[in-house]
């Protein structure tokens, strides 16, 4: 069975070698690099068996990239900790939105009027959530969203782009992104926010689309690989109105 593999890094910004991968399932680490070939080196080796090949990497490539804990153990934290995030960040709050449907969408009446084809009134929904979003925007703080689309689009997916207006409305700058261009820059299949570049809320969902826990990530290689993933995605991601257009002209 293929395994499932996540790029954790690079010490090299050119050619990306060597790097670490971490295998998901298992746990174990895969580390690629040049192999080390001299005759003299190889004779120092203890244990080197058939079929296994000794490879070089830097010291800093582990320390940056290789797992700090034998066991990982998630820091799950409460909805008044996840709450405060949105508050307490300096300068960017930024969402990666990776799923074809969102249980909770399906529950509000703005659901249920834009899958009965009625113009979905926003004015006084979440008045609370756009208040804060408002106050925090006015202290020049960002907010941002990629949302990754299906070709063709779910209807969770259609109704997050009507939704587009009401977050633009109060400050989030909110940009669409094709799978098929998430699939070719290799971004991660998970929903995120990333605030300050600093620390990781992830959002982790049961088989039946709920949302089940937040996850604090602090650890730095973690949180560079969820920064990388943001400039991976916003390379092709383009703003909520101009997605918009798009799928008007292929209709």
């Amino acid at each position: 069975m293929t395994r499932r593999l996540r790029f954790n890094g690079t010490g090299s910004g050119v050619n990306g070698c060597p790097a670490v991968h971490e295998d998901l399932d298992t746990g174990e680490v895969i580390v690629h690099g040049p192999a080390l070939t001299e005759p003299g080196d190889l004779a120092q080796l203890r244990h080197l068996n058939d079929g296994e090949i000794p490879i070089v990497v830097p010291r800093e490539l582990l320390v940056d990239f290789g797992p700090k804990e034998v066991t990982r153990v998630p820091d799950i934290i409460g909805p008044d900790e996840f709450d405060r995030l949105f508050t307490q960040f300096k300068h960017t709050a930024w969402r990666l939105e990776t799923r074809r449907r969102y249980a909770s969408d399906e529950d509000t009446s703005t659901y249920a009027q834009f899958i009965g084809g009625e113009p979905v009134t926003w004015e006084g929904i979440d008045a609370e959530w756009c208040a804060e979003r408002r106050q925090q925007t006015a202290l020049g703080k960002r907010f941002e969203r990629v949302r990754i689309v299906d070709n063709p689009p779910t209807p969770g997916q259609l109704y997050l782009l009507d939704n587009a207006r009401r977050n633009s409305s109060v400050g989030e700058t909110i940009r669409n992104l094709w799978r098929a261009d998430a699939d070719r820059h290799e971004l991660p299949a998970e929903d995120f926010w990333l605030f300050d570049s600093r620390l990781v809320a992830l959002l982790n969902f049961d088989d039946s689309d709920n949302l089940v826990s937040v996850e604090l990530i602090t650890e730095p290689a973690a949180v560079q690989r969820y920064a990388m993933a943001r400039d991976a995605a916003m390379h092709d991601a383009v703003p909520y109105e101009e997605f918009a257009a798009q799928l008007a002209a292929q209709e």
